[in-house]
Order: structure tokens, then C-alpha cells, then sequence
């Protein structure tokens, strides 16, 4: 997985480096494309005319380059002598020339920043006062053009041999920044930079792992090459110094207009001492060569481009970017601090992730990335969902073990106290059977009393009775033989079905029977089997009677009204009713609310579960409803 997460993070990483690299490449190839008469303040149009000059696009106030960070142009030529677009020639710099005294003060000052620059970094060499002075005390002449740009002294030029010697002094600085001799010493500092990419100590992990297994082409290492490119140039040349002139397209008419090809090598890029880029190219014209280029600000180029791009990419969430020039770090770029995956953790922070160099001109130029935290990969990421998903799973299973081992262990805790029920509700009505049985055989009983042990007996044979039919009913249910036969009856022969069943055993524990019929529903018709509902009303009837005999009103209520297009029956009592918590469990299989072995009242739980399960099997509802004092049971049925 953590190799997996790196070779995306690699993949990422060399994505971003193709398009830093194509950015770059597109300013180069730019720059590349422009003619040799661009780097002059006037250029010729073959084609116009009215007039054929017109200002060169590099002479433009202020700069509008595509490249960041560009400080401006510059030129030198054969004679070693330093020129910029941004300022007309010496002949047009009294004139009147377009450009206003703080428009042409401002553009001298960008030409003096490189001139100063470019010095320093020994790239333009002045000829010394001293060799100067010795030219013309041996009677050398001095050409005024050559000795403007290294020396205030006027007279004689040197000759050609000296001349030669000369340019070649004043330009060699170009060429032993190309040799590297101007930067022989690899830990060579410069300003600005950050220190060198060794002192990083990143560590290679995967490095093996990816020569073995990694399809990625390797790295591609661009030589310096030398490429030339033919150009037909046109150049203005001036014919007369007349101070008169006063504008471009009378200057037209004093200036001859030279042809001439030249020859345009590709631009090079090298890092200076003072931490600037400089970008140069050589051109041949008429076999005199000229150094055409321009200088950057390093941090501004390196900023304007890779910054952006790399707080676009996702790697910018996981790696750290080091930008280097021949092993000079110029550049750190941290991760930004919220990451927008899940992290492996920092274990192989400060791990090498890619080290590549640009293409062409830039080659020198490196790209460094570190792991900071490696992100979970998509493999990853699924493992990590797919664990979720296991472990959430085995949550709910072990979850519903757990509720199902709970169940059956209150089941079977439910079928004890219910054994225990039945035991005992079985057993104190047969006691008193026998017992009132025997007083009756052995004539112990007087013919007063003997119709009150009859009664007794024929009232616990009904209890007896009653109890064996809920238990017939409980295992019919448990085996889903419950099927009603429903019928039509009136709701006024129900209630007088069931009041002939219960008022013998309301009488019997001390209660009164309030029977209560709405008057419009006294006729209405419901579909009901008649023997269910007879059980349905009696296990109403019996349960409030026990839970209500300490009441201090022994009244039970039965009755009906109508609701809508519904019957509703419903039996009250006047007892202590039922708590909150416990009236969504009274109509489960074996509930009571009592201790088993401490309970008071007599039942066996199966009662109620009852009730619901035969209104359910004849489409009814039943709902309880608490008062102050006593509850309520509700039977609701569809009229018809």
C-alpha cells in the first residue's frame, strides 16, 4: 500500500514537473523566435511606404515580457559594448526622440541596473585606463565608437590584431560562463541560494524497488548543443549627424538601410553570482559576434511559475519541492498544512520521491520532491472503506448475537416463571375443588351451605376453564394456526354475549359492571369471530380485576362508540394503571411486570399477548390508554 501511495505521488509529481517544463520551454522557444533587430530601439520595414522605421516591441516603457521576473534586455556588441532596447541609439539620445526627459532618465536606469550587474558578475570588462593610454602612445588609432563604452579617452583605435584581442576579452566572460570556468567549483555560493541539495540528506527507500519494478522512462539528460539559425536582417544606418533632425520619419531620409544576414544560436541560461538568470544567445553578423540576452530575477522566475503550479497540483498535499540550480537550492516550497486524504503517517517523511531536471536550456535547472506524508493510496483507500465495512458488519452481527442470545435467555426466563404460572394458577383452583368436593361426599356440609360449595366449585371449574383456553390458544398461535371465522354481528349482541360470560365473575370479586353504548352505534354491523372476541373481552375483563382490587372504586367499565367509519370497544378500570415504561410491554409473550416469586396478583402473562394477537388476526387494532386513576384498553374494528 505504501508503495502503491508513493508511485501515485511520483506519477503526480512528474505530471507536475511536464508542465513546469513546458512553461518554460514556451518562454524559451518565445524568446528563441525573435529576430536580431528586436534587441535595437529602431527597426526597418522593407515593406512600408511612408516610413519604414518603427520602434523595436522590446523598446517598450514599461516592460510587458510574458517571462517572470524579467529585469529587461540587453546586447553587446563586437566592440564589447553594452546596449539596451529600452534606449535609443547614441546619435538619437540628444534628439528629439518621442520620450520624455523622466521616461528616458527611468529607461537609463534599467540599462545601468544590468550594465552594473552583468559587471559584477565579470560577464563586461572594461579595458584598463593603462592599456588604453599605451594603445595611443604607440600611435594606435582610437575609434570614438569603441573607447564610449570602456574608456572616456578620444583619438586612435588599436588595429585589427589588438582589436580582435580586445573583443575577445570583453566577451570572453560569456564564454567561460558557457565552459563553466566562471563556475568551476561545485559548492560555489550564490546569492540567495539556500544551500546545497546534499545538505537535504533525503533518503533513497524505493530507490531500488523502483529501478526494478517502476515502467517509468528514465530521466533524460540534454547536452548543450549548438543549433544555428539563417536570418535575412534590415538594419536603419545613420547618413547624416545633422542636430536639425526632429522626428523618426524625417530621419528616415538621412539614414541608408543595411541587409545583412546573421546568424542566431539558441539561448543558454546560467545562474550568476548575484543570484540573478541570465538568458543569452550568440548571433554572427558579418562575421562579428554579438551576445543578445536578457536578466531575471531567480526568485521571481522561479516563483511566478512553479509556485502556482505546484499549489494546484494534489502533491502539493503530500511532498515538498525543492527548486536547485547545479545543486544550489534557490527555492522551498512546503506542503500546505491540510491534506485532502487520509495520511500512512509520517514514517517516511523526509523519503526522496523525485529528483528531475528540465529539458533543453534549462537542464541545470532541478526539481526536487520529498515525501512530507504519504496519502493512502486507491487500494489503500479501498482496504480502508472495505475494513470499515467488515468491521461495521461484524458490529451488527455481534450486535444481533448479542440481542438474540438476550432474547432467548428472557424467553427462557419467560417460560419458567410461565410453568411457574400455570403451576400455581392450576393448582389453587383444583385444591379448592377437592377440597369442597370431599366436605360434600363426607356430608360435612349442611344443605345451607351446600349451594355455596357448589358455586364455588362450578367458579374455579370456569377459572380452570379459562386458563386451559388461553393455553389451547397460546399453542395454536406459536404454531400460526390462528384463523378466525369471521361473521357479521351487531355490536348490541356482542356486548350482551360477553356481559352474560363476565357478570358472574365481576359479582363474584366485588365489582360492578357499567355497560355504555353510544346510541348511533348501537345498530352498527362488524365482522368478527365470535368466540375471539368473547376470549378478547374476558381477558380484558379478568386482567382488570386483578390489577384493580385494591382500588378504592370497583367499577369496570365496558362499552363501545364510534369513530369515524370504526367501532372502538373499549374495558376500564379504576386501578393504579400502568407505568410509561412498561405499556409497550404488556402485549409481549410471558411479560409481567411483577417478580415471578414476589408477585401479589395471579396471571400467567400470556393473557395480553393474547388480546393482540387475536385482533390482529380479525384486522383490528388494540391501544392502551392510561387515566387518573385506572387504564383503558382499546379494541378498534372496521364497521359495516
Amino acid at each position: 500500500m505504501k508503495w502503491e501511495a508513493f508511485h501515485q505521488q511520483r506519477s503526480l509529481a512528474e505530471e507536475l514537473v511536464g508542465r513546469i517544463e513546458r512553461r518554460y520551454l514556451n518562454f524559451i522557444e518565445q524568446e528563441n523566435a525573435r529576430p536580431f533587430t528586436d534587441y535595437s530601439f529602431l527597426n526597418v520595414i522593407e515593406d512600408a511606404k511612408i516610413n519604414p522605421l518603427q520602434r523595436s516591441p522590446l523598446s517598450v516603457y514599461p516592460l510587458k515580457a510574458s517571462i517572470p521576473g524579467m529585469i529587461g534586455y540587453f546586447q553587446i556588441d563586437n566592440n564589447g559594448r553594452l546596449s539596451s532596447p529600452l534606449l535609443p541609439q547614441d546619435d538619437l539620445l540628444g534628439r528629439d526622440n518621442g520620450l520624455s526627459d523622466t521616461d528616458l532618465a527611468e529607461r537609463k536606469s534599467i540599462s545601468q541596473n544590468i550594465y552594473q550587474t552583468l559587471k559584477e558578475n565579470k560577464l563586461i570588462t572594461r579595458l584598463k585606463e593603462a592599456t588604453v593610454r599605451e594603445l595611443i602612445d604607440n600611435g594606435q588609432p582610437m575609434q570614438e565608437s569603441t573607447l564610449s563604452a570602456v574608456a572616456p579617452a578620444r583619438g586612435r583605435s588599436p588595429d585589427k590584431r589588438q582589436l580582435n584581442r580586445y573583443t575577445i576579452e570583453n566577451q570572453s566572460g560569456f564564454d567561460q560562463l558557457q565552459e563553466g570556468k566562471l563556475d568551476q567549483q561545485e559548492t560555489k555560493s550564490y546569492a540567495g541560494s539556500l544551500g546545497r541539495v546534499e545538505d537535504l540528506k533525503l533518503e533513497r527507500r524505493f530507490d531500488k524497488k523502483l529501478k526494478e519494478k517502476s515502467t517509468l522512462k528514465p530521466q533524460q539528460t540534454y547536452q548543450s548543443k549548438r543549433i544555428l539559425r539563417k536570418e535575412r536582417n534590415v538594419l536603419p544606418a545613420q547618413k547624416s549627424t545633422s542636430p536639425s533632425v526632429a522626428d523618426e520619419s524625417v530621419l528616415a531620409d538621412k539614414m541608408d538601410i543595411n541587409i545583412f544576414e546573421s546568424e542566431v544560436d539558441a539561448l543558454e541560461v546560467s545562474l550568476l553570482e548575484s543570484g540573478h538568470f541570465v538568458l543569452y544567445r550568440k548571433v554572427w553578423r558579418m562575421d562579428q559576434r554579438y551576445i543578445q540576452g536578457m536578466l531575471i530575477d531567480a526568485k521571481a522566475f522561479i516563483g511566478g511559475v512553479v509556485d502556482k503550479a505546484y499549489r494546484e497540483s494534489l502533491v502539493s498535499y503530500s511532498s515538498k519541492l525543492v527548486v536547485a540550480f547545479k545543486g544550489n537550492v534557490l527555492s522551498v516550497f512546503n506542503a500546505s498544512p491540510d491534506g485532502r486524504y487520509l495520511s500512512n503517517g509520517h514514517e517516511l517523511e523526509n523519503t526522496l520521491l523525485l529528483n528531475k531536471s528540465l529539458a533543453s536550456a534549462l537542464s541545470q535547472l532541478q526539481l526536487i520532491f520529498s515525501v512530507n506524508r504519504l496519502p493512502v493510496g486507491p487500494g489503500g483507500i479501498l482496504i480502508g472503506w472495505l475494513s470499515v465495512v467488515i468491521l461495521m458488519v461484524l458490529i451488527v452481527v455481534f450486535f444481533l448475537i448479542y440481542r438474540l442470545g438476550i432474547k432467548q435467555i428472557n424467553l427462557a426466563q419467560q417460560q419458567q416463571d410461565f410453568v411457574s404460572a400455570v403451576s400455581h394458577e392450576l393448582k389453587t383452583p383444583l385444591t379448592s375443588i377437592r377440597m369442597y368436593g370431599e366436605m360434600l361426599c363426607e356430608g360435612w356440609v349442611n344443605d345451607e351451605k351446600r349451594k355455596a360449595y357448589y358455586q364455588y366449585i362450578y367458579d374455579e371449574s370456569e377459572r380452570l376453564t379459562r386458563l386451559i383456553n388461553n393455553v389451547l390458544q397460546l399453542a395454536r398461535m406459536t404454531r400460526n394456526e390462528i384463523t378466525p371465522e369471521l361473521k357479521a354481528c351487531t355490536v348490541v349482541e356482542l356486548l350482551d354475549l360477553v356481559q352474560s360470560k363476565v357478570d358472574q365473575l365481576i359479582r363474584q370479586h366485588g365489582f360492578v359492571l357499567n355497560i355504555n353504548i353510544d346510541p348511533d352505534v348501537s345498530g352498527t354491523v362488524v365482522m368478527v369471530d365470535v368466540d375471539y372476541f368473547t376470549q378478547i373481552l374476558i381477558n380484558l375483563v379478568d386482567n382488570a380485576i386483578k390489577f384493580s382490587s385494591q382500588a378504592d372504586n370497583k367499577q369496570i367499565d365496558l362499552g363501545c362508540r364510534l369513530m369515524g367509519d370504526k367501532v372502538q370497544f373499549y374495558v376500564r378500570d379504576y386501578g393504579p394503571g400502568i407505568e410509561k415504561n412498561q405499556i409497550k410491554k404488556i402485549f409481549g409473550l410471558f411479560y409481567r411486570p411483577e417478580n415471578e416469586l414476589t408477585r401479589e396478583s395471579v396471571g400467567t402473562g400470556i393473557g395480553l399477548a393474547l388480546v393482540f394477537q387475536l385482533v390482529q388476526s380479525m384486522q383490528g387494532s388494540v391501544d392502551v390508554i392510561n387515566y387518573s386513576p385506572g387504564v383503558e384498553f382499546r379494541l378498534m374494528f372496521s364497521s359495516h
